[in-house]
């Protein structure tokens, strides 16, 4: 990447601020551009924060008029872990990137500029890593407002026509959809290449296996010890990566992972797979999904352990050396990965929402892969391969679900929906709407 300097009357003065090197790419939109927009009008800074690769720089680019890049400019990195003024003084609103090689200084600085210019929209900091909390940091309430990016849904890669919208079905609309045309082997071809903006461009899956690989080997080798010294071995690293990988969309059993990353030697501590999750869940690589908490007519316990998901599922069939061809001859576990699609560009649309994405569990082993809910409307979802039988009997569970839940305190669903690969969108007799990936959107 090629880096121009630019000074000019803004900066006349002070050290030259390194201009965008994104001005010249053509840009895809996001969904949240909307969100970061917004959020610049009513707070002084952005935290814009994902895993590596995602788009975070270029879609900050997009609303920025001067720019630092800490990763790319070590001259820059050493002056704001000395003296942030000298170096972040551009044009508001200014990105830093990769704020978080110079947390604390700049968390800092960037808190009190807001303070002292009262006004907002004064700085995007984006960060491909969570730092440790710091007693010296304060927690920016009220000055920096946070927002979590992902990598490319369908719609923003240009998979999904987006014609049957969460918000308009979360509202109580009943959108339909043609066939948008995606076959099974299209949307594993799609999971395979992942929703990353560098492999939209590679025609050959092959390719994007690769790179995915090369990504999880970075994280391994280099990124997990630097955010963390005591981790440094990274073939424990690849072996609870893989363990993982294995236990996509399903209940994420720590005590489970730990054994199966052991090795030849012995069990990995649990309290040291503790510590390596902590580490991929601040890079941004796992993210979680929380059970649903929510009052119940039946004696039914609910079941509180999240689910496993890498925050692309394109990395757990990296890290399983996975192929297109494996994963057409074996849909049985390929669905855990399609569930897993689904969760991802769930959130991605949920974002704009101010929405969660849960799923559900009981002691009667009645579960549904989806539960999405903002403040004041919930729908819950079932994320399935194929049609036929699959639908009637997701469709079955998803009732069975809403007959259970208190809707004198939680509400009645405003949507219960299930999600497939392929075919038409549609509401069926029973109330529950049939959602194609090609045409879900925000």
């Amino acid at each position: 990447m090629v880096l121009s300097l630019v000074g000019g009357d803004r900066n006349e003065g002070n050290p030259p601020v390194t201009s965008a090197p994104g001005a010249t790419r053509d840009y895809r939109p996001r969904v949240l551009d909307q969100q970061l927009t917004s959020r610049l009008r009513s707070s002084g800074a952005v935290l814009l924060e994902g895993p590596k690769a995602c788009g975070k720089t270029f879609t900050a680019e997009q609303v920025t008029n001067s720019q630092v890049y800490l990763d790319l400019d070590p001259a820059a990195l050493t002056a704001v872990s000395l003296d942030p003024s000298v170096v972040l003084n551009g044009a508001p609103p200014q990105l830093v990137d990769e704020w978080q090689l110079a947390a604390t200084p700049v968390w800092n600085y960037v808190r009190d500029a807001v303070n002292r210019r009262a006004q907002p929209g004064q700085f995007v900091l984006t960060g491909s890593a969570t730092p440790d909390d710091d007693a010296a940091r304060h927690t920016g309430a009220g000055r920096v407002s946070r927002l979590r990016m992902r990598p490319m849904s369908l719609l923003e890669s240009g998979q999904s026509t987006g014609a049957m919208s969460l918000a308009a079905m979360l509202a109580g609309q009943r959108p339909t959809s043609p066939d948008p045309g995606l076959t099974i082997s299209d949307v594993v071809d799609i999971t395979v290449r992942g929703g990353w903006p560098m492999n939209l461009s590679m025609t050959d899956r092959r390719d994007a296996t690769r790179a995915n690989q090369d990504y999880l080997r970075n994280i391994a080798e280099v990124d997990v010890s630097r955010l963390d010294p005591a981790r440094k071995d990274p073939a424990r690293a690849v072996r609870l990566i893989q363990a993982l990988a294995r236990r996509t969309a399903m209940e994420h059993k720590v005590a489970r992972v730990a054994s199966e990353a052991g090795g030849e030697d012995a069990d990995l501590a649990r309290s040291t797979a503790y510590d390596y999750l902590r580490v991929l869940e601040r890079l941004h690589v796992i993210e979680l999904q929380p059970a649903w908490s929510t009052h119940l007519r039946s004696r039914a316990r609910l079941r509180t352990a999240p689910r496993t998901h890498f925050v692309d599922p394109s990395l757990a069939i990296a890290a399983l050396a996975g192929s297109r061809e494996q994963l057409l001859a074996d849909l049985n576990t390929y669905g855990y990965l399609f569930e897993s699609l689904v969760v991802r560009d769930t959130r991605v649309y949920a974002g704009p929402l101010d929405a969660g994405v849960f799923h559900y569990r009981d002691s009667n082993d009645l579960e549904v892969d989806l539960v999405v809910a903002a403040p004041t409307v919930w729908g819950a979802f079932e994320a399935r391969l194929g049609a036929g039988e699959q639908v009637d009997k997701a469709a079955a569970d998803l009732l069975a679900f809403a007959a259970k839940v208190d809707t004198s305190k939680a509400g009645e669903p405003a949507v219960l929906g299930v999600i497939t690969a392929t075919g038409y969108g549609y509401t069926r007799p029973d109330g529950v709407v049939v959602i194609p990936i090609g045409a879900f959107g925000p």
